[in-house]
């Protein structure tokens, strides 16, 4: 993937426009990489990618589509460029500046593909057999996708080949059920409530086309080879409906067999992993599809949802998820695992070979990775001394940050938090804008134990700011004899490259 292009300069571009027409100059600029005042199709699609907005994105198909002449390309001008942007524009823009919810998408993706490549190996749990179609499927085959709530996408894998989602059907048909009737709970009284007036065949087409508003458009498949052998094999399912009716659970006239099979069915409906990823996005996004602005479920609803996927969405396995995951999750015996981080983005894990509890071998060590890896587990903000990469974050954002943390709490004499943010991984040796590091700060206001700390720790007495000081000549002119003294063994005083006022060798220069 190609590293995220940077606005180019233009001084003579802007000239007499209005700055509406400026901002698009700047962006029609920072999209033309050869410098041709044209735009291609190629350039459009290569300058997106890099920043996860992939050419299939039906956001973007207008301005792509006016790339095209026939069964050819053609380059697009600046005005024509301008007038099919005004719908656009807010995404393009946002791209094209880092400003999508994942600046480094790159990071992200070159991370992810790491740990499909670390886990290709593992080869533990076998395939579901209890339901004979699906022993039949390649035990190897493993994909991983994601999609943010800004709809930038990536997948790993055999991310195109299609799989029935099983369980994870749950989900939408719950979601479904609470949208027409309110809090309610279980699968099949969630099947028994879903339109229950229509005929089987129209109850699943209005089950088929909500999973398509929530997977962005793409129409999906089904599996009927599944839906048969499932239907053959449900004894427990039946069980538990017969169960159910025997207690008057169901809604007066609920027909339990048509009930049934309409569970199998949705359970049967097939998609591929980049299809889900969109899916898991929908709810990660509050219920609105992040590729079509489509809000396909009420925020309410998805809450929901995604409190009994924290809940129960594992099988036997979700307490213990919950505890060393975290995310809301919800399995299915076809290998399928789809993960939603609320507010941020949604996952695909598709690998067939099952734990002895139902679960995806690959899907659960995936997540594992995932939030040892990166600063996504819902009470991660209560952990101190982490080094999880955020993804909200630019690449550099988190060092700048914590370098000038750092430079505050050395200044202000705070021993606990320099030794917190030191522990977090925070630079101890790293200068503010004036080339002042830590040191610096906390032997010019006197600060012998955040000195002695600093020291001890790798702290370099010898690096000089801008103005060719040291910590020694700060503590020096400051008349702070005991850090002078901690310092001085370490430390000769330099010539002076400059002068300067005392006010610029205390704290002020930390704030």
């Amino acid at each position: 993937m190609a590293s995220t292009p940077r606005p180019k300069e233009n001084p003579e571009s802007t000239s007499g426009t209005n700055p509406f027409e400026a901002a698009y100059r700047a962006l029609f600029d920072a999209f033309d990489d050869d410098g041709s005042q044209t735009l291609s199709r190629a350039e459009l699609v290569r300058n997106l990618h890099a920043t996860g907005i992939l050419e299939d994105d039906p956001r973007i198909q207008g301005i792509l589509d006016a790339t095209r002449d026939g069964d050819g390309e053609r380059e697009m001008g600046f005005p024509e460029f301008v007038a099919l942007i005004q719908h656009h524009s807010g995404l393009l823009q946002r791209a094209m500046r880092n400003s999508l919810i994942v600046p480094d998408f790159l990071s992200l993706t070159e991370e992810i593909d790491r740990i499909h490549h670390d886990l290709l190996p593992v080869r533990a749990g076998r395939v579901a057999d209890c339901i004979p179609r699906l022993a039949r499927i390649d035990p190897e085959q493993f994909a991983i996708s994601l999609c943010t709530v800004d709809g930038q996408r990536h997948s790993v894998g055999d991310a195109d080949v299609p799989f029935c989602v099983q369980s994870v059907s749950e989900t939408v048909s719950y979601c479904m059920a609470l949208e027409e009737h309110g809090v309610d709970t279980g699968v099949l009284m969630s099947c028994a409530l879903i339109r229950p007036e229509l005929s089987l065949a129209d109850r699943f087409d209005h089950v088929a086309r909500t999973w398509q508003r929530l997977a962005g458009g793409r129409r999906l498949g089904f599996d009927n080879s599944v839906h048969l052998s499932e239907r053959q094999t449900a004894d427990r399912d039946f069980a538990l409906g017969h169960s159910m009716r025997e207690s008057k659970a169901f809604p007066p006239g609920t027909d339990l067999l048509r009930t049934l099979e309409f569970y199998s069915q949705c359970c049967s409906i097939e998609l591929d992993a980049r299809m889900l990823a969109v899916v898991a996005a929908t709810f990660a996004d509050g219920g609105v599809c992040p590729l079509t602005g489509d809000r396909v479920f009420s925020q309410e609803t998805v809450r929901h949802c995604l409190s009994l996927m924290s809940s129960c969405g594992m099988y036997d396995f979700s307490g213990e998820f919950a505890f060393t995951v975290g995310l809301p999750a919800k399995s299915g015996v076809s290998g399928a695992l789809m993960v939603v981080i609320p507010g941020l983005m949604g996952f695909c894990v598709w690998s067939p070979r099952l734990d002895e509890l139902g679960n995806s071998v690959r899907g659960i060590e995936f997540c594992r990775q995932l939030v040892k890896k990166f600063e996504v587990h819902p009470y991660a903000s209560v952990s101190s001394g982490s080094r999880r990469k955020d993804p909200r974050k630019r690449r550099d954002q988190s060092a700048v940050e914590s370098a000038v943390a750092l430079c505050w709490a050395a200044g202000q004499g705070d021993l606990d938090e320099v030794r917190r943010l030191a522990s977090a991984g925070a630079d101890i040796s790293t200068g503010d804008y004036d080339g002042r590091t830590p040191l610096h700060l906390a032997a010019a206001e006197g600060h012998v134990e955040v000195t002695g700390y600093l020291l001890a720790h790798g702290a370099d007495p010898a690096a000089t700011d801008r103005w060719g000081g040291t910590a020694l000549t700060d503590a020096q002119r400051g008349g702070h004899t005991h850090v002078a003294e901690l310092l001085g063994p370490h430390t000769a005083v330099p010539r002076q490259k400059a002068t300067r006022s005392d006010s610029g060798s205390t704290a002020a220069s930390a704030k």
